[in-house]
């Protein structure tokens, strides 16, 4: 006479027949819902099966048969899952399998909760201070959270567990946020780090980690300096703004950089920050040729000619002996007064048809200062950057219309 497993196990073996014959395309729509509600309650039911017979498994260390050191890895090794799905479902069903959580094991038995929901709720109930609340609470936590299982996925209900002690218990969520931000904050703070290397070929690399304030404040700041929004004119109906790409963002990260304020870096060995680049006279005049940073890298003389408009980058200018002819000039930088006067005149970037706000552009010499251009209006206009760069590129010509416009086009 077969067991009650057998029997059990041979129902659903049929079940599964069954259901791997069927014809899915003959069924009617609404079959099909049917069908993927009810499997999906099955897989619930099914995995809670699993975890009880699992905790059973343990209870008899069956793993000891092979040596294996936990129950987990001997499921691991006999199924052919990861050791880490392993240890997913080899916990859960270890915290389901205790007073506290019986309640959330029967409801995954029932099949209307989730695997999913119900790890987070048992790691939730679980993660709560021992030395702020007591079993009432505990239980009083977990029944709310079961009662927003079944309105709310795994990821909202995750969110819920970290403040469902406000709901359950004002007081003690107050103090316990307070207590778990401040460690998450001092924790981050002490880890905080940037690192950046040159790899040789004209790139640097990097990583950092940053606490979640500043990380923040970052992607924000450069999420605006990438938005396409920053192209629209006043009046233009907003357009629907697709998702920043990680080259729109690290080109604002370079123009991040680049705008700012050098007068709001602390001072070095009695001067201002600014970073120095060096080339032959020669090569700032044609425009061809590199030039070198201070700390000994090397940049095109184009790019070296279009930092020469921006702030906080002196260009060291040497003759045929390599003397120093220029150590840069304050009057190679528009003041000011002339910056007011540029915005006014030119609106925003005079690029045709750009239209970038003027806070958001640069002043640029039409004549190059490099080739001793005059710092005033009439040689003056507001580029946004991509134009900038355009103006300082000599793969490109810039043409100049009768609108103060100007136009770029690629040499032949």
């Amino acid at each position: 006479m077969e067991g009650p497993v057998n029997q059990a196990l041979a129902s659903l073996r049929t079940a599964l027949d069954d259901l791997g014959d069927l014809r899915l395309s003959t069924v009617t729509e609404g079959e099909v819902v049917e069908l993927v509600d009810a499997l999906t309650e099955a897989q619930s039911r099914l995995t809670s099966s699993l975890g009880r017979s699992l905790r059973e498994a343990d209870r008899r260390r069956v793993g000891d048969a092979i040596g294996a050191r936990t129950t987990g890895g001997w499921w691991a090794h006999r199924s052919r899952v990861t050791r880490g799905e392993a240890g997913r479902v080899c916990g859960l069903a270890e915290r389901l399998d205790t007073d506290l959580h019986e309640p959330v094991a029967d409801a995954l038995l029932d099949g209307w909760l989730r695997v999913d929901q119900a790890d987070v709720i048992t790691r939730a109930v679980d993660a709560l201070p021992a030395d702020l609340v007591d079993l009432p609470i505990r239980r009083e936590a977990r029944d709310s959270l079961l009662a927003h299982a079944r309105e709310h996925d795994a990821r909202a209900l995750r969110i819920l567990g970290k403040r469902v002690l406000d709901v359950v218990a004002p007081d003690v969520g107050e103090k316990h946020e307070q207590r778990k931000l401040e460690e998450e904050e001092a924790r981050a703070l002490a880890t905080a780090s940037f690192t950046l290397i040159d790899d040789g070929h004209g790139r640097c690399h990097g990583r950092f980690t940053l606490p979640t304030l500043h990380g923040r404040l970052l992607k924000e700041h450069l999420h605006a300096l990438a938005s396409p929004r920053r192209h629209q004119t006043s009046g233009e109906t907003p357009r629907p703004a697709p998702l920043a790409t990680p080259l729109a963002l690290g080109q604002a990260l370079m123009e991040y950089v680049e705008s700012y304020p050098v007068d709001k870096l602390p001072a070095s060995a009695g001067t201002g920050l600014s970073l120095t680049v060096t080339l032959d006279l020669d090569t700032l005049v044609r425009g061809v040729g590199a030039a070198s940073l201070t700390t000994g890298e090397r940049i095109s003389a184009s790019e070296a000619r279009r930092l020469a408009c921006r702030a906080g980058i002196v260009p060291a200018v040497l003759g045929s002996a390599s003397e120093t002819l220029d150590l840069g000039r304050t009057a190679r930088l528009f003041s000011p007064a002339q910056r007011r006067a540029l915005v006014l005149r030119d609106r925003g970037c005079t690029a045709d048809g750009c239209g970038l706000p003027p806070g958001l552009c640069h002043a640029h010499h039409d004549q190059p200062w490099s080739r001793r251009g005059t710092t005033d209006l009439t040689n003056g206009r507001l580029l946004c950057p991509r134009h900038h760069r355009l103006a300082h590129d000599p793969r490109y010509r810039m043409e100049t219309a009768a609108d103060h416009t100007v136009t770029f086009h690629r040499r032949t």
